[in-house]
């Protein structure tokens, strides 16, 4: 698989820098799916120099999925496994990061996700009704749980 080579280690660097932390890297970057770990984000292997990897969690851009870990009622538990099922059936060996940026979370970045077929992973969640945009705050609990 092609792919264009930007360093990545500066995503690593939380915190050395208050204009680091605002840079965003447009991508291309051409990454190994090392795993699903929930429905909104992915375990990945990034390519940033010939011979050196950096292995880093990726948050999906713009959705929230529901809570895998900790769910707060059935439903979402229920729900977030049918998230994160789809994520594994929708995404091959490869996936390729666009628009990275870090996260709030030290460890983690957050991107738009193609699969090797160009399909974005956040809007094929929102499609299948398994994740909400970010700005959507109304919960995943029948309000009576």
């Amino acid at each position: 698989m092609k792919s264009l080579l930007i360093p990545l280690l500066a995503l690593e660097l939380t915190g050395s820098s208050p204009a680091l932390s605002r840079e965003t890297l447009s991508g291309p970057i051409a990454a190994e799916l090392v795993r699903v770990v929930d429905g909104d984000t992915l375990a990945v292997r990034a390519l940033i120099w010939p011979g050196q990897h950096i292995d880093i969690k990726v948050r999906l851009a713009d959705i929230d999925a529901p809570e895998l870990f900790r769910p707060s009622c059935t439903r979402e538990r229920v729900r977030a496994q049918a998230a994160r099922d789809f994520l594994v059936h929708h995404t091959g060996h490869y996936v390729t990061l666009r628009t990275v940026h870090l996260g709030k979370y030290a460890g983690r970045v957050i991107a738009r996700v193609q699969t090797d077929k160009g399909e974005d992973l956040s809007t094929l969640l929102l499609q299948a009704g398994l994740a909400r945009a970010m700005d959507d705050r109304t919960g995943w609990c029948p309000k009576d749980s």
